[in-house]
């Protein structure tokens, strides 16, 4: 089986990242043949940026990544823009992708709001480069977080329009969504997700953040009406940490409400984030320690581009000879 997943270089990586999708990275090392990972660097460029920020925050994701437990020897760790097929595979893709698809994608409407007109065609197409990474490594399974779902189905339906119109040559992929964590959400407005753009200071926990730092943070969380430690609609702010203190802990929710039951909304934030704290430690004092080292940092880019070149570029040459672009191949 062949995983694959992205990450943008974008922003500081938070909680919900952490739990959403590079844990699952770290689990798919011991389950993948290979387990490919990429910091998608052209994605970045969809929006406003600075180059030499687009580098650094390239550099520190790839660093975060090695921290949390990826080993460039056991997968294919590499930056996106460093190979071309991701690139080229975009384009002929375009082909089995329809513009009214595009334009009805949750994530482009959110993001392009009432200047639809004005933004990037890069944000229009991101789905289908998002595609392509995917499809030029004929990947069975994405971790990604929930939020990606719309993404992965969009896809599966250009790899089965591509398989239908041109004959049976992509993977449809499956998604891999955590059945706990799915959704990490901001702890001063619960009822949305936590995110460094769009989520408040006070309630965005960062991997790389000073364990005192955490855990004010859970303190000073939103936790609803009422005193009862359980998983309800009705207590998003509870639910939210009672989730995340059962994937600190391995196990199920229901553990963490027997636990704490009748303990009181206070004990029980300062618990979730003196263990949040202790969990994200070890993280982040090896992240700390290798994100300035450049040479090392580039050096595990580079062999995982051309490893992963060297499994992408016969898949890319397969879609040009399926849908009849360049030369026909020779076969010896």
């Amino acid at each position: 089986m062949v995983i694959f997943s992205g990450i943008q270089p974008t922003g500081r990586k938070h909680l919900g990242n952490y739990i959403g999708a590079i844990l699952n990275y770290v689990k798919g090392q011991d389950k993948a043949d290979p387990a490919i990972y990429c910091i998608v660097d052209l994605h970045g460029t969809t929006v406003q940026y600075d180059p030499a920020e687009l580098r650094q925050r390239t550099r520190e994701t790839a660093a975060l990544l090695v921290a949390a437990g990826l080993d460039p020897e056991r997968c294919v760790l590499f930056r996106q823009g460093d190979v071309q097929e991701h690139s080229e595979l975009c384009w002929l893709l375009s082909s089995v992708t329809s513009v009214g698809q595009l334009n009805r994608m949750h994530q482009f409407r959110d993001k392009a709001g009432a200047a639809r007109d004005r933004v990037s065609a890069g944000l229009l197409f991101y789905p289908v480069l998002m595609a392509a990474d995917v499809l030029a490594y004929r990947a069975n399974e994405v971790p990604v977080g929930e939020d990606q779902r719309e993404h992965i189905e969009l896809m599966r339906d250009a790899a089965e329009a591509f398989n239908k119109r041109f004959g049976e040559t992509l993977v449809v992929p499956e998604a891999n969504i955590p059945t706990v964590g799915a959704r990490v959400r901001d702890l001063k407005e619960p009822e949305r997700k936590m995110s460094t753009t769009g989520g408040t200071p006070q309630g965005t926990v960062y991997v790389d953040e000073e364990p005192e730092s955490i855990v004010k943070k859970f303190k000073k969380a939103v936790a609803d009406s009422g005193s009862e430690i359980v998983v309800r609609d009705d207590k998003p702010g509870i639910s939210n940490m009672i989730e995340i203190l059962a994937v600190v802990r391995d196990t199920t929710p229901a553990e963490i409400e027997r636990e704490f039951e009748g303990s009181g909304y206070g004990a029980f934030k300062t618990a979730v984030g003196e263990e949040v704290a202790a969990w994200l430690a070890p993280v982040r004092e090896k992240y700390l320690e290798i994100k300035d080292d450049t040479a090392y940092i580039e050096s595990f880019l580079e062999v995982g581009a051309s490893k992963a070149r060297a499994i992408a570029a016969p898949i890319v040459a397969d879609v040009r000879e399926a849908m009849g672009v360049g030369p026909v191949r020779t076969h010896a």
